[in-house]
C-alpha cells in the first residue's frame, strides 16, 4: 500500500477574526466616548468694551493677592472661610449667585484655579475681571 504523507503547509492568511475584533473595539470606543463628559466651569470671560458694566448689587467680588490672600468683598479671609462662606451663599440664593474673581497681575494660576472650583462645585456664575499686565 502506497501511503502519501500531506504535510502542505497553507500559507494563506484568514483576517477575519482581525476585523471583528476591530469592528468590536470600534463599538466599545464610540459607545464609552459618549459617556465621558469633561468638567467645565461657568466661566464668563471678559470681553473688549468701551461701555461701563453695571454690576448687581448682589455680586460679590474675590479678590486674590500674588502672595495667595483671598479677599472676599474687601474683607481678608482664609481659604477654608472663603469657601464656607461662597457655599452658604450659593445654597441661600434662590438665582445662581454671580461672583467676579479679581487676582493681581502675575498672580499665581493655582489660587484662581481654588476659586474657580468653588464656583463649579457650587454652580456660581463666575466673572474673571484679570488685569492687564
Amino acid at each position: 500500500m502506497g501511503f502519501k504523507k500531506r504535510n502542505k503547509v497553507t500559507t494563506e492568511f484568514s483576517s477575519a477574526s482581525m476585523t471583528d475584533m476591530i469592528f468590536l473595539l470600534l463599538i466599545f470606543f464610540m459607545l464609552t466616548s459618549g459617556l465621558v463628559a469633561p468638567n467645565s466651569l461657568n466661566l464668563k470671560l471678559p470681553g473688549s468694551s468701551t461701555s461701563k458694566v453695571q454690576l448687581n448689587s448682589k455680586t460679590d467680588d474675590v479678590g486674590i493677592t500674588k502672595s495667595g490672600n483671598f479677599y472676599l468683598n474687601g474683607k481678608r479671609i482664609t481659604q477654608t472661610d472663603l469657601e464656607a462662606s461662597l457655599g452658604r451663599k450659593a445654597q441661600a440664593s434662590s438665582d445662581k449667585l454671580d461672583i467676579t474673581i479679581s487676582p493681581e497681575a502675575g498672580t499665581p494660576v493655582k489660587y484662581v484655579a481654588f476659586v474657580m472650583d468653588i464656583a463649579m462645585r457650587y454652580e456660581i456664575n463666575a466673572i474673571l475681571a484679570a488685569e492687564e499686565k
